[in-house]
């Protein structure tokens, strides 16, 4: 019996792995279809600064497979900026003759009208995640059976750390003590266990998943003026941040690149002037008067994503914000870029994916968790807590708005 199978690929999962028509025909094993108008959806995204890079990076997979696929048919167009092409590709896979075409995308909306017509789709097995592990793995687990390297669980209504000691060795510590980085004290336990995290010598990387208002982006960069300027661990801090608001607008703001990241990234120059009110950090700035402050590129860079291609970064406290607005492939390839000496902070909020291709399952953070988690320098927290950033954010939170 033949079990080839005939997979017709979305736009959505070629931007996510450009590599998915390789997967998908297994060798020989499976035929992959193409719609015409993924095409020019493809070509359409070519002009767009938040995606033209992987764009350009799945045409050059279709045109080195070319003979790896079959582009469908069309006998109608959709007009430009007018239509939209869903309804365009599901009467491609109608009129392709195909005997059981599969359609693979991670568009629920696209499943849903596939359905209507009869055709059968799937999301990207490759693509998704089998659950948010961002948000469902907390750091804590329910019992010693259950530990894995860096967690936490509770004894006698005390978190209890499962880690490393300074010489390598796994322990139980309890975090009976209050932290204090930078002059800043927590305001509560998971804050707290944060900052025990934040600043282990043991630990490389530390993803922090929250909503807003939590302090997630305070508390990390309260650990690197901690780790950079008084335990001198690491020689420079970067702020990196996916730059999904922007667009194409980044290319036409005036300036360097710190002037156009700036009316995106003015919060980290507000926190840093608070902490450096808290506690004078002088070497991290040029000028911490000047309002937002200018920093001492030595010390201290804000950089948007596509700008680490290509860079190795060494001796450096580095943290990813946003990395909910990453896909795997984007967090795969900012992660490679760390040398030696490297503590990687890993902040988001799955609940605010703002890339149009991704997510609360498949996002950089996601991603993160569910393939890091077990290793021995990873750790996870999700911060929780009474109180946030203030009253209104705490009703936000609150009633679900």
């Amino acid at each position: 019996m033949d079990q080839r199978k005939q997979f017709i690929v979305d736009t959505n999962v070629l931007l996510e792995d450009p590599e998915c028509i390789r997967k998908l025909r297994n060798g020989i094993e499976n035929d992959v279809f193409v719609p015409y108008h993924v095409l020019l959806e493809l070509n359409k995204l070519k002009k767009d600064a938040r995606l033209a890079h992987i764009a350009a990076k799945v045409v050059k997979n279709l045109l080195e497979d070319r003979d790896k696929y079959v582009v469908l048919d069309t006998d109608k167009v959709a007009e430009p900026f007018q239509d939209l092409v869903d309804g365009y590709i599901l009467d491609e896979v109608q009129r392709s003759g195909l005997a059981e075409p599969i359609l693979v995308t991670n568009d629920k909306i696209l499943q849903l009208l596939a359905a209507k017509r009869g055709i059968k789709s799937e999301f990207y097995r490759e693509s998704v995640p089998f659950k948010s592990d961002a948000e469902y793995f907390t750091g804590f687990v329910a019992s010693r059976e259950e530990r894995v390297p860096n967690c936490f669980f509770w004894e006698e209504g005390k978190p209890v750390f499962w880690g490393r000691d300074e010489e390598g060795r796994f322990e139980e510590k309890a975090v009976s003590y209050q932290h204090k980085v930078w002059n800043v004290t927590p305001r509560n336990v998971y804050q707290n266990l944060a900052i025990e995290l934040l600043t282990n010598p043991c630990i490389d990387v530390v993803s922090i998943q929250s909503e807003a208002g939590y302090g997630k982006s305070f508390l990390a960069l309260a650990a690197a003026l901690h780790l950079v300027l008084e335990r001198k661990d690491q020689r420079k801090i970067y702020v990196v941040k996916p730059m999904i608001e922007i667009g194409q607008k980044l290319g036409y703001l005036p300036g360097g690149v710190e002037e156009k990241m700036e009316p995106y990234t003015r919060y980290v120059g507000d926190l840093m002037s608070k902490l450096h009110a808290t506690r004078p950090a002088n070497r991290l700035f040029l000028d911490a008067e000047q309002y937002p402050p200018k920093f001492d590129p030595k010390k201290f860079e804000l950089l948007p994503l596509n700008y680490i291609r290509g860079m190795t970064i060494e001796n450096a406290v580095v943290i990813i914000d946003e990395m909910q607005n990453m896909s795997r492939s984007e967090c795969r390839a900012l992660l490679s870029r760390m040398g030696e000496g490297v503590k990687c902070f890993c902040l988001g909020d799955i609940r605010q994916v703002d890339h149009p291709y991704l997510n609360q399952e498949n996002n950089g953070l996601n991603w993160l968790v569910k393939k890091f988690k077990g290793a021995e320098n990873y750790a996870h927290l999700v911060l929780k807590g009474e109180k946030s950033r203030g009253p209104i954010t705490d009703l936000v939170i609150k009633s679900g708005l």
